[in-house]
């Protein structure tokens, strides 16, 4: 007596039935779609080594999502970067004329500074020139002693 063996069987099915997979049918506007829906994180690091002695590492996080999902993650950075927005060209102009008002006020510093260095240097030259200041006060209450 020969037995032979049970074979599971499947259902007979239509053989032309194709099972759908993920990339299967999809479009890159279908793609791009979902990663914009869903968000996606890539993130990697880099390492140059020679003779196991780590030259440059690099970690690299990157986030693609929609404006929307980043937003609903807490993401928005983008609406106070200043270079990024409306108000970029009014700091520009305030930019400009702090830099214009630092030129001036260091004109007038040098200015002021080689003014000071020419008196010192006119002082330091012709020392009789300068009356010690309680001479002047005397000579000032005598003049006023004298007219009373």
């Amino acid at each position: 007596m020969t037995t032979t063996p049970i074979h599971p069987t499947r259902p007979q099915t239509n053989s032309n039935r194709v099972i759908p997979t993920s990339t299967q049918g999809s479009t890159l506007a279908d793609i791009l779609e979902r990663v914009l829906d869903k968000g996606i994180v890539i993130a990697g690091d880099i390492s140059v080594s020679i003779a196991s002695t780590e030259l440059i590492h690099i970690r690299i996080r990157l986030l693609i999502s929609s404006v929307d999902k980043a937003r609903e993650m807490g993401i928005n950075w983008w609406e106070n970067d200043p270079y990024l927005s409306s108000k970029s060209q009014r700091l520009v102009e305030e930019n400009q004329q702090l830099q214009q008002r630092l030129e001036s006020l260091e004109k007038q510093l040098r200015l002021l500074t080689s003014a000071v260095q020419e008196e010192t240097t006119l002082t330091a030259n012709n020392p009789e020139d300068l009356q010690p200041m309680y001479e002047v006060n005397s000579q000032e209450g005598d003049k006023s002693h004298l007219d009373a």
